[in-house]
Parts: C-alpha cells; sequence; structure tokens
C-alpha cells in the first residue's frame, strides 16, 4: 500500500463529485490547510463546528471532507476569540486540512440526495431539479482486424459505449488503412521505409465527457499500434442529466404512516407534516438541504409528498393549497452524507493501493432540540 497526500485523495474524490455539478457561487473546494501533505486518516463531517474539529484533533486526522463549507462567506479577519475563529485557529495549529463539497455533492450520483433516496427505500428515482448535463463525445479509432475485439472490450471497460441498461455498444466498418514508417520508426506491420497497406476496421463508440481521460488511456493500452489515428467529435446528442433532489415510487402507505417511516430510516425525533394524514403516498420527491424554492417541481412531477428541510410558514401554505403534503425532517438529516462518503472513498483508495483511513464524525451537530 501507498501512502497518499491530499491531492491524491481529492482527485479520486472529484471523480465521484466534480466541482462543475456546483451551482454557481458556491463556496466549494480546499477552504482551510494545505493538499501538500501525507494523510493517513480523513474525516468526514456534514458541519465544521468546534467540536468536530476536537474530534479530528483526538482522531488524528489530516483531512476533514465537509458538507457544509465553514468559511460560507468572505472572511474580513481572523480573530481567534471569536468562536469562528477558534475553529480555524486550532485547525490550521493542528495541521488539519478543510475540503468543502456543497451543492456538488447534492447533485452527484450517489450523492447526498441519493443516499436519502436509498435510506427511505425510494424506487425508479430521477433527478427532481435539473442543472447539469455531461456532454456525449464520440471516439472514431482505426485497428487492424486482429485487434478489433481487444480495442473494443478495453473501451467498453473503461465505460466507452454505456447506453441506458446496455454496456460495451460500438459500431465497427471495414476499409484499408496506409502508412510509411521512418527508418526510425518501430512498427507493429511492416518494415521501415516500405509503403504499407493494411485492412483495418473503424470502431466508433459513445461516453460521457468526464470519463475523456480514462477511454483514451485504456484504448492507447490496448492499440498494437506506435502511433495510434483516432478522431473525438463532441456530440449534440443530451447527455446524462444530473441536478437536485430525486423523484420516485414509494409503497403504497397513507401520510401518517410515512411520516412514521421517515423518523425511523432518517434517525430524526419528530417531523414537521403539511397535509392530510389520511391521504395516500405513492410518488415521493426527496431534495436534501433547504428545498423551499423546488416545491412546485415536485407538485409538477406529480409527488404526493415532498421531503426537505427548512420549510418556511409561507412556503408551507403555498405548497397545501397546492395540494402537496410535505414532510420536513429538518437540515441535518444531510447526515446521511458522513457514512456514505466514507465508505466510497475508502473502496476507492483500496482500489488504487492508497494506505488511508476514513472516519465519519460522530458528532451530533444538529443545533436543534425537540422537548
Amino acid at each position: 500500500m501507498k501512502k497518499a497526500n491530499g491531492h491524491e485523495i481529492i482527485q479520486l474524490f472529484e471523480q465521484f463529485s466534480p466541482k462543475a455539478y456546483a451551482m454557481e457561487g458556491d463556496p466549494i473546494g480546499l477552504q482551510i490547510g494545505s493538499l501538500n501533505q501525507k494523510v493517513s486518516k480523513v474525516m468526514v463531517a456534514l458541519d465544521v463546528l468546534e467540536e468536530v474539529v476536537d474530534e479530528a484533533i483526538d482522531q488524528g486526522v489530516n483531512l476533514i471532507i465537509a458538507h457544509h463549507p465553514p468559511i460560507f462567506r468572505p472572511l474580513k479577519k481572523l480573530d481567534s476569540d471569536t468562536p469562528a475563529g477558534r475553529i480555524y485557529t486550532k485547525l490550521i495549529k493542528h495541521d488539519i486540512a478543510v475540503y468543502a463539497a456543497h451543492t456538488n455533492l447534492d447533485v452527484a450520483k450517489g450523492g447526498v440526495n441519493d443516499l436519502l433516496a436509498t435510506a427511505l427505500q425510494i424506487k425508479n428515482t430521477e433527478v427532481l431539479v435539473p442543472t447539469y448535463e455531461i456532454p456525449l463525445m464520440k471516439l472514431a479509432v482505426y485497428v487492424p482486424v486482429e485487434n478489433e475485439e481487444a480495442v473494443k472490450q478495453a473501451l467498453g471497460n473503461a465505460g466507452a459505449g454505456a447506453l441506458g441498461d446496455y454496456s460495451h455498444c460500438s459500431f465497427s466498418s471495414e476499409g484499408n488503412g496506409q502508412f510509411l514508417p521512418s527508418k526510425e520508426a518501430n512498427p507493429h506491420i511492416g518494415q521501415p521505409g516500405t509503403l504499407e497497406k493494411v485492412k483495418e476496421n473503424k470502431i466508433e463508440v459513445i461516453f460521457p465527457s468526464n470519463i475523456e481521460k480514462k477511454v483514451i488511456k485504456a484504448m492507447l493500452a490496448a492499440h498494437p499500434y506506435e502511433e495510434v489515428a483516432y478522431d473525438l467529435y463532441p456530440l449534440a446528442n443530451q447527455g446524462e442529466v444530473l441536478g437536485l433532489g430525486r423523484i420516485g415510487d414509494m409503497k403504497e402507505m397513507t401520510l401518517a404512516q410515512f411520516a412514521e417511516h421517515v423518523k425511523a430510516v432518517l434517525d430524526v425525533p419528530s417531523v414537521r407534516v403539511v397535509g392530510d394524514l389520511q391521504s395516500i403516498v405513492k410518488k415521493v420527491a426527496v431534495l436534501g438541504g433547504d428545498g423551499n424554492k423546488y416545491y412546485a417541481k415536485a407538485k409538477m412531477k406529480g409527488a404526493d409528498v415532498y421531503i426537505t428541510g427548512d420549510m418556511y410558514y409561507h412556503v408551507a401554505h403555498d405548497a397545501m393549497q397546492a395540494g402537496l403534503n410535505i414532510i420536513d425532517p429538518g437540515h441535518n438529516v444531510e447526515k446521511v452524507m458522513k457514512s456514505g462518503v466514507a465508505e466510497y472513498m475508502k473502496k476507492k483508495c483500496a482500489e488504487k493501493g492508497l494506505e488511508v483511513e476514513f472516519i465519519a464524525s460522530k458528532v451530533h451537530t444538529d443545533p436543534f432540540t425537540f422537548v
């Protein structure tokens, strides 16, 4: 196993939750400290409170990956006598870096909203509020006939040619290749200084642009030629749409029964409910954090109930009059990301042979107590 540095860990994390997914103006990325250091232990946290920082110090943590950015607005000064100043000072003194992934982690596949939907047992989910589209690209590569299957397999294994429920999709056409190796060349076919004509097949595959480097690397590794001829095209076809929230199907039950289900699976003592408790719930929308401005999307897409936090009084009235049930379990239910991200990163680092430990913060950061 190899010792990891902060840059290697964050590069892996950003393959899962790229910065490009974040909403405009969201203060994400490295906020405190440096990634240019060896990292043996990472803690995943929802909030970076002083108690969380103390936990990180006690646990020997080098890096915190947080969902809520500790520096949400620009700092005018760093006063270590203030509550926020004490947090920043402790982090700097103990050389603990803090990296924030906020709305990009909400949008990411397998991120906050998918984790909430999975916990709630919502099936057949789709994006509630589209915010980002991954562009599609096409690769065309020319390969000797006898090497075609090996190259296609490598492309498919790298994720190219994945269309819906199908993988390793491609199209091949026959043709003739021609090349003249120089005297310094080491050709796979033919001799230096001799014009060579070869039966070749052209392989065409489509892939999302965010895996371009991986696809090209796999293709080059499998291709027999010293110099590979290939073309890349941007496509106008619609790519995968990502966004905030999820909506899907739920086992039929009353709103009252579903509210109890939400309390149990999201581990909250109570929820606020808007609507007729005896109404039937079959289609559910969920959006972690403050989802006030998206209730109309949930209604438009046919949700029987919308689960989100921080519901405002007058917005609740608007939803009620629109005939949309609401369950507000609070903002803190986004805590599902702690164990979810820690497990994902533990697996990815193990695959890369990186020796690093991931833990989920155990500090309870919900400021509200129900009495």
